[in-house]
Protein backbone atom coordinates (compact mmCIF):
# COMPACT_ATOMS: atom_id res chain seq x y z
CA UNK A 1 0.00 0.00 0.00
CA UNK A 2 1.33 3.24 -0.74
CA UNK A 3 1.74 6.25 2.11
CA UNK A 4 -1.13 8.32 0.08
CA UNK A 5 -3.55 5.16 0.37
CA UNK A 6 -2.69 4.56 3.76
CA UNK A 7 -3.79 7.83 5.15
CA UNK A 8 -6.82 7.31 3.49
CA UNK A 9 -7.88 4.49 4.85
CA UNK A 10 -9.89 4.66 8.43
CA UNK A 11 -11.75 1.61 8.55
CA UNK A 12 -10.69 -2.11 8.00
CA UNK A 13 -12.65 -5.34 7.33
CA UNK A 14 -11.07 -8.67 7.78
CA UNK A 15 -12.68 -11.69 6.46
CA UNK A 16 -10.49 -14.27 8.60
CA UNK A 17 -9.43 -17.24 6.55
CA UNK A 18 -7.24 -20.53 7.74
CA UNK A 19 -4.43 -19.75 4.46
CA UNK A 20 -5.69 -16.29 3.23
CA UNK A 21 -7.72 -13.03 4.70
CA UNK A 22 -9.73 -10.94 2.46
CA UNK A 23 -9.28 -7.44 3.28
CA UNK A 24 -11.56 -4.43 2.35
CA UNK A 25 -10.74 -0.89 3.88
CA UNK A 26 -13.31 2.52 4.05
CA UNK A 27 -12.17 5.77 4.33
CA UNK A 28 -13.57 8.43 6.54
CA UNK A 29 -16.39 8.95 4.40
CA UNK A 30 -17.37 5.21 4.00
CA UNK A 31 -16.30 4.92 0.12
CA UNK A 32 -13.89 1.68 0.15
CA UNK A 33 -10.61 2.51 -1.12
CA UNK A 34 -8.80 -1.00 -0.32
CA UNK A 35 -9.52 -4.51 -1.22
CA UNK A 36 -7.24 -6.89 -1.84
CA UNK A 37 -6.37 -10.69 -0.66
CA UNK A 38 -3.73 -11.73 1.61
CA UNK A 39 -1.86 -14.32 2.86
CA UNK A 40 -1.69 -15.02 6.29
CA UNK A 41 2.18 -13.52 7.00
CA UNK A 42 1.59 -10.72 5.15
CA UNK A 43 -1.52 -9.36 7.49
CA UNK A 44 0.79 -7.76 10.15
CA UNK A 45 3.97 -7.11 8.00
CA UNK A 46 1.05 -4.85 6.42
CA UNK A 47 -0.68 -3.86 8.76
CA UNK A 48 2.72 -2.71 10.66
CA UNK A 49 2.83 0.09 8.60
CA UNK A 50 -0.58 1.20 8.37
CA UNK A 51 -1.37 4.45 10.26
CA UNK A 52 -4.06 3.62 13.65
CA UNK A 53 -7.34 2.74 12.65
CA UNK A 54 -10.40 1.09 13.42
CA UNK A 55 -10.28 -2.87 12.14
CA UNK A 56 -13.18 -5.31 12.71
CA UNK A 57 -13.40 -9.23 13.01
CA UNK A 58 -15.65 -11.46 13.49
CA UNK A 59 -14.91 -13.86 16.20
CA UNK A 60 -13.74 -16.95 15.41
CA UNK A 61 -10.60 -19.42 15.51
CA UNK A 62 -7.81 -17.26 15.66
CA UNK A 63 -9.60 -14.09 15.87
CA UNK A 64 -8.57 -13.86 19.26
CA UNK A 65 -4.90 -13.81 18.82
CA UNK A 66 -4.83 -11.61 15.51
CA UNK A 67 -6.56 -9.21 17.76
CA UNK A 68 -4.39 -8.84 20.22
CA UNK A 69 -1.65 -8.89 17.75
CA UNK A 70 -3.11 -5.54 16.27
CA UNK A 71 -3.83 -4.16 19.38
CA UNK A 72 -0.05 -4.35 20.12
CA UNK A 73 0.87 -2.37 16.44
CA UNK A 74 -1.58 0.43 17.59
CA UNK A 75 -5.05 -0.18 15.96
CA UNK A 76 -8.14 -0.75 17.29
CA UNK A 77 -9.19 -4.25 16.49
CA UNK A 78 -12.78 -5.77 17.38
CA UNK A 79 -14.37 -8.37 17.47
CA UNK A 80 -18.11 -9.13 16.79
CA UNK A 81 -20.57 -12.17 16.53
CA UNK A 82 -21.12 -13.38 13.29
CA UNK A 83 -25.06 -13.22 13.66
CA UNK A 84 -24.65 -9.61 14.33
CA UNK A 85 -22.20 -8.97 11.00
CA UNK A 86 -24.47 -10.85 8.76
CA UNK A 87 -27.56 -8.11 8.12
CA UNK A 88 -25.04 -5.89 6.66
CA UNK A 89 -24.04 -8.41 4.13
CA UNK A 90 -24.88 -7.10 0.67
CA UNK A 91 -25.49 -9.29 -1.97
CA UNK A 92 -24.44 -13.46 -2.34
CA UNK A 93 -22.01 -14.58 -0.53
CA UNK A 94 -18.67 -14.20 -0.91
CA UNK A 95 -14.75 -13.52 1.33
CA UNK A 96 -15.23 -9.72 0.06
CA UNK A 97 -18.36 -8.84 0.13
CA UNK A 98 -17.97 -10.62 3.76
CA UNK A 99 -14.98 -8.36 4.33
CA UNK A 100 -17.18 -5.66 3.47
CA UNK A 101 -19.88 -6.25 6.01
CA UNK A 102 -17.60 -6.41 9.01
CA UNK A 103 -16.06 -3.15 7.85
CA UNK A 104 -20.14 -1.57 7.70
CA UNK A 105 -20.91 -3.48 11.40
CA UNK A 106 -17.64 -2.33 13.29
CA UNK A 107 -18.76 1.00 12.89
CA UNK A 108 -22.28 0.98 14.19
CA UNK A 109 -22.35 2.80 17.68
CA UNK A 110 -24.95 0.27 18.61
CA UNK A 111 -22.84 -3.09 17.86
CA UNK A 112 -22.03 -5.35 21.10
CA UNK A 113 -18.78 -6.52 20.30
CA UNK A 114 -16.38 -9.56 21.68
CA UNK A 115 -13.75 -8.86 24.11
CA UNK A 116 -10.90 -9.67 23.16
CA UNK A 117 -9.41 -13.01 25.15
CA UNK A 118 -5.50 -13.39 26.59
CA UNK A 119 -3.51 -16.16 25.84
CA UNK A 120 -3.96 -17.23 29.73
CA UNK A 121 -8.17 -16.97 29.42
CA UNK A 122 -7.67 -19.50 26.36
CA UNK A 123 -5.70 -22.05 27.84
CA UNK A 124 -8.16 -22.17 30.41
CA UNK A 125 -11.10 -22.15 27.94
CA UNK A 126 -9.12 -24.85 26.64
CA UNK A 127 -8.94 -27.14 29.37
CA UNK A 128 -12.68 -26.57 30.10
CA UNK A 129 -13.50 -27.68 26.40
CA UNK A 130 -11.44 -31.16 26.45
CA UNK A 131 -12.68 -31.82 29.80
CA UNK A 132 -16.38 -31.41 28.94
CA UNK A 133 -15.39 -33.49 25.37
CA UNK A 134 -14.34 -36.39 28.03
CA UNK A 135 -17.24 -35.98 30.06
CA UNK A 136 -19.60 -36.58 27.15
CA UNK A 137 -17.34 -39.40 25.88
CA UNK A 138 -17.83 -41.40 29.51
CA UNK A 139 -21.22 -40.58 29.39
CA UNK A 140 -21.48 -42.86 26.53
CA UNK A 141 -19.58 -45.68 27.55
CA UNK A 142 -21.62 -45.64 30.34
CA UNK A 143 -24.84 -45.63 28.44
CA UNK A 144 -23.44 -48.14 26.16
CA UNK A 145 -22.98 -50.31 28.95
CA UNK A 146 -25.78 -50.06 30.60
CA UNK A 147 -27.74 -50.68 26.91
CA UNK A 148 -25.37 -54.08 26.33
CA UNK A 149 -26.84 -55.32 30.17
CA UNK A 150 -30.34 -54.15 29.45
CA UNK A 151 -30.37 -56.59 26.30
CA UNK A 152 -29.68 -59.44 28.63
CA UNK A 153 -32.15 -58.58 31.00
CA UNK A 154 -29.77 -56.97 33.86
CA UNK A 155 -31.29 -53.96 35.09
CA UNK A 156 -28.62 -51.42 36.59
CA UNK A 157 -30.24 -49.21 39.26
CA UNK A 158 -30.05 -45.27 37.83
CA UNK A 159 -26.69 -43.15 38.29
CA UNK A 160 -23.15 -43.42 37.45
CA UNK A 161 -22.19 -44.60 41.34
CA UNK A 162 -24.80 -47.38 41.02
CA UNK A 163 -23.18 -48.89 37.94
CA UNK A 164 -19.84 -48.72 38.87
CA UNK A 165 -20.25 -50.39 42.01
CA UNK A 166 -21.96 -52.93 40.72
CA UNK A 167 -20.62 -53.85 37.70
CA UNK A 168 -17.74 -56.50 39.19
CA UNK A 169 -20.11 -58.70 40.57
CA UNK A 170 -22.74 -58.70 37.35
CA UNK A 171 -19.28 -59.49 35.53
CA UNK A 172 -18.37 -62.30 38.15
CA UNK A 173 -21.89 -64.02 38.47
CA UNK A 174 -24.15 -63.43 35.86
CA UNK A 175 -22.49 -65.56 33.45
CA UNK A 176 -25.48 -67.23 32.85
CA UNK A 177 -26.29 -64.56 30.65
CA UNK A 178 -23.25 -63.09 29.63
CA UNK A 179 -21.27 -64.66 27.08
CA UNK A 180 -17.44 -64.63 26.81
CA UNK A 181 -17.51 -62.24 23.93
CA UNK A 182 -20.15 -60.11 25.62
CA UNK A 183 -17.72 -59.83 29.02
CA UNK A 184 -14.77 -59.41 26.98
CA UNK A 185 -16.85 -56.44 25.39
CA UNK A 186 -18.09 -54.98 28.76
CA UNK A 187 -14.61 -55.57 30.36
CA UNK A 188 -12.99 -53.87 27.49
CA UNK A 189 -15.68 -50.83 28.00
CA UNK A 190 -15.04 -50.64 31.75
CA UNK A 191 -11.44 -49.79 31.12
CA UNK A 192 -12.15 -47.07 28.92
CA UNK A 193 -14.33 -45.78 31.69
CA UNK A 194 -11.65 -46.05 33.94
CA UNK A 195 -8.39 -44.17 31.76
CA UNK A 196 -11.72 -41.14 31.07
CA UNK A 197 -12.57 -40.55 34.66
CA UNK A 198 -7.95 -40.61 35.12
CA UNK A 199 -7.66 -38.10 32.22
CA UNK A 200 -10.95 -36.32 34.04
CA UNK A 201 -10.20 -36.13 37.70
CA UNK A 202 -6.88 -35.08 36.14
CA UNK A 203 -7.97 -31.68 34.22
CA UNK A 204 -10.29 -30.98 37.40
CA UNK A 205 -7.24 -31.18 39.55
CA UNK A 206 -5.71 -28.89 37.21
CA UNK A 207 -8.23 -26.54 36.76
CA UNK A 208 -8.98 -26.08 40.78
CA UNK A 209 -5.44 -25.52 41.16
CA UNK A 210 -5.70 -22.62 38.85
CA UNK A 211 -8.71 -21.42 40.24
CA UNK A 212 -6.94 -21.24 43.78
CA UNK A 213 -4.26 -18.81 42.38
CA UNK A 214 -6.41 -16.37 40.49
CA UNK A 215 -7.81 -13.71 42.79
CA UNK A 216 -10.80 -13.53 40.32
CA UNK A 217 -12.11 -17.11 40.70
CA UNK A 218 -11.31 -16.75 44.45
CA UNK A 219 -13.89 -14.00 44.66
CA UNK A 220 -16.27 -16.06 42.60
CA UNK A 221 -16.10 -18.91 44.79
CA UNK A 222 -17.95 -16.75 47.80
CA UNK A 223 -20.68 -16.69 45.83
CA UNK A 224 -23.13 -19.60 47.09
CA UNK A 225 -22.72 -22.68 44.59
CA UNK A 226 -19.95 -21.41 43.05
CA UNK A 227 -16.87 -23.37 42.90
CA UNK A 228 -13.36 -23.99 40.91
CA UNK A 229 -15.03 -25.08 38.35
CA UNK A 230 -18.13 -22.13 37.15
CA UNK A 231 -15.37 -19.97 38.11
CA UNK A 232 -12.56 -20.67 36.17
CA UNK A 233 -15.23 -21.19 33.25
CA UNK A 234 -16.74 -17.86 33.95
CA UNK A 235 -13.32 -15.85 33.86
CA UNK A 236 -12.01 -17.80 30.59
CA UNK A 237 -15.28 -16.80 28.92
CA UNK A 238 -15.95 -13.28 29.79
CA UNK A 239 -12.25 -12.11 32.09
CA UNK A 240 -13.53 -9.05 34.14
CA UNK A 241 -16.73 -8.66 32.62
CA UNK A 242 -16.60 -5.19 31.41
CA UNK A 243 -18.44 -6.42 27.75
CA UNK A 244 -21.91 -6.38 30.31
CA UNK A 245 -23.21 -3.09 31.37
CA UNK A 246 -24.96 -4.87 34.02
CA UNK A 247 -26.01 -8.29 35.58
CA UNK A 248 -28.76 -8.44 33.80
CA UNK A 249 -27.11 -8.26 30.50
CA UNK A 250 -25.03 -11.47 31.32
CA UNK A 251 -27.91 -13.07 32.64
CA UNK A 252 -29.42 -12.55 29.26
CA UNK A 253 -25.98 -13.57 27.59
CA UNK A 254 -26.62 -16.93 29.10
CA UNK A 255 -29.66 -17.45 27.81
CA UNK A 256 -31.11 -17.64 31.22
CA UNK A 257 -34.09 -15.44 30.57
CA UNK A 258 -37.60 -16.03 28.72
CA UNK A 259 -37.48 -15.82 24.89
CA UNK A 260 -39.38 -12.97 23.82
CA UNK A 261 -41.97 -12.31 21.37
CA UNK A 262 -44.08 -9.26 21.24
CA UNK A 263 -45.31 -6.98 18.91
CA UNK A 264 -47.46 -3.93 20.05
CA UNK A 265 -48.90 -3.76 23.50
CA UNK A 266 -48.28 -7.68 23.53
CA UNK A 267 -45.86 -9.11 25.43
CA UNK A 268 -45.09 -13.03 24.84
CA UNK A 269 -42.59 -14.50 27.66
CA UNK A 270 -41.87 -18.27 26.36
CA UNK A 271 -39.10 -20.09 27.12
CA UNK A 272 -35.84 -19.31 28.36
CA UNK A 273 -34.03 -18.23 25.04
CA UNK A 274 -31.04 -20.49 25.89
CA UNK A 275 -28.36 -18.37 23.89
CA UNK A 276 -24.72 -17.50 24.53
CA UNK A 277 -22.36 -20.12 26.26
CA UNK A 278 -24.38 -23.51 26.84
CA UNK A 279 -21.40 -24.81 28.42
CA UNK A 280 -21.57 -21.90 31.31
CA UNK A 281 -25.37 -21.98 30.89
CA UNK A 282 -25.15 -25.40 32.21
CA UNK A 283 -22.91 -25.16 35.01
CA UNK A 284 -25.24 -22.02 36.74
CA UNK A 285 -28.32 -24.40 36.37
CA UNK A 286 -26.15 -27.02 38.47
CA UNK A 287 -24.71 -24.53 40.88
CA UNK A 288 -28.66 -23.68 41.21
CA UNK A 289 -29.08 -27.16 41.63
CA UNK A 290 -26.94 -27.14 44.93
CA UNK A 291 -27.68 -24.75 46.66
CA UNK A 292 -31.61 -26.14 46.32
CA UNK A 293 -30.84 -29.59 47.55
CA UNK A 294 -27.96 -29.48 49.51
CA UNK A 295 -27.56 -26.05 51.33
CA UNK A 296 -29.87 -26.00 54.37
CA UNK A 297 -29.12 -22.79 56.14
CA UNK A 298 -30.32 -20.39 53.43
CA UNK A 299 -29.99 -17.74 55.86
CA UNK A 300 -26.08 -17.43 55.69
CA UNK A 301 -26.47 -16.70 52.01
CA UNK A 302 -29.14 -14.23 51.91
CA UNK A 303 -31.30 -16.45 49.99
CA UNK A 304 -34.03 -17.84 52.19
CA UNK A 305 -36.45 -15.20 51.67
CA UNK A 306 -36.41 -15.17 47.83
CA UNK A 307 -36.36 -18.65 47.22
CA UNK A 308 -39.17 -19.19 50.00
CA UNK A 309 -41.59 -17.00 48.30
CA UNK A 310 -40.45 -17.78 44.59
CA UNK A 311 -41.46 -21.54 45.45
CA UNK A 312 -44.68 -20.73 46.64
CA UNK A 313 -45.35 -19.82 42.77
CA UNK A 314 -43.17 -21.56 40.46
CA UNK A 315 -42.31 -25.59 39.23
CA UNK A 316 -38.83 -26.17 41.38
CA UNK A 317 -37.70 -26.61 37.47
CA UNK A 318 -38.26 -23.21 36.56
CA UNK A 319 -37.26 -22.06 40.52
CA UNK A 320 -33.86 -23.38 39.37
CA UNK A 321 -33.40 -21.56 36.25
CA UNK A 322 -34.65 -18.42 38.22
CA UNK A 323 -32.47 -18.88 41.25
CA UNK A 324 -29.70 -19.78 38.00
CA UNK A 325 -30.02 -16.47 36.80
CA UNK A 326 -29.91 -14.70 40.13
CA UNK A 327 -26.75 -16.21 40.49
CA UNK A 328 -25.00 -15.16 37.46
CA UNK A 329 -25.78 -11.62 37.93
CA UNK A 330 -24.59 -11.91 41.72
CA UNK A 331 -21.29 -13.41 39.95
CA UNK A 332 -21.44 -10.90 37.55
CA UNK A 333 -21.41 -7.96 40.20
CA UNK A 334 -18.57 -9.77 41.77
CA UNK A 335 -16.06 -10.71 39.10
CA UNK A 336 -17.25 -6.56 38.03
CA UNK A 337 -16.62 -4.73 40.68
CA UNK A 338 -13.89 -6.53 42.64
CA UNK A 339 -15.37 -7.77 45.81
CA UNK A 340 -16.42 -10.78 47.63
CA UNK A 341 -19.30 -11.84 47.92
CA UNK A 342 -21.04 -10.59 51.24
CA UNK A 343 -24.53 -10.88 52.92
CA UNK A 344 -25.93 -7.56 54.47
CA UNK A 345 -28.45 -8.77 56.90
CA UNK A 346 -30.93 -5.82 56.69
CA UNK A 347 -32.72 -6.58 60.33
CA UNK A 348 -29.64 -5.70 61.71
CA UNK A 349 -27.78 -2.66 59.59
CA UNK A 350 -31.59 -0.96 60.15
CA UNK A 351 -31.64 1.86 62.86
CA UNK A 352 -33.08 1.21 65.87
CA UNK A 353 -35.65 3.18 67.48
CA UNK A 354 -34.30 4.94 70.48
Amino acid sequence: MSQKLNAAIAVIGIDIGKNSFHIVGHDHRGAIVLRQKWSRGQVETRLANQPPCLIGMEACVGAHHLSRRLQMLGHDARLMPAKYVRPYSKGQKNDFRDAEAIAEAVQRPTMKFVATKTADQLDLQALHRVRDRLVGQRTGVINQIRAFLLERGIAVRQGLHSLRSELPSILATRTDVLLPRMLRIIEDLAGDWRRLDARIEGLSGEIETLARQDKACERLMTVPGIGPLISSAMVAAIGTGEVFSKGRDFGAWLGLVPKQISTGDRTILGKISRRGNRYLRTLFVQAAWVVLVKVKCWERYGLKSWIEAAKKRLHHNVLAIALANKLARIAWAVLNKGRAFACVNTEETAPRPA
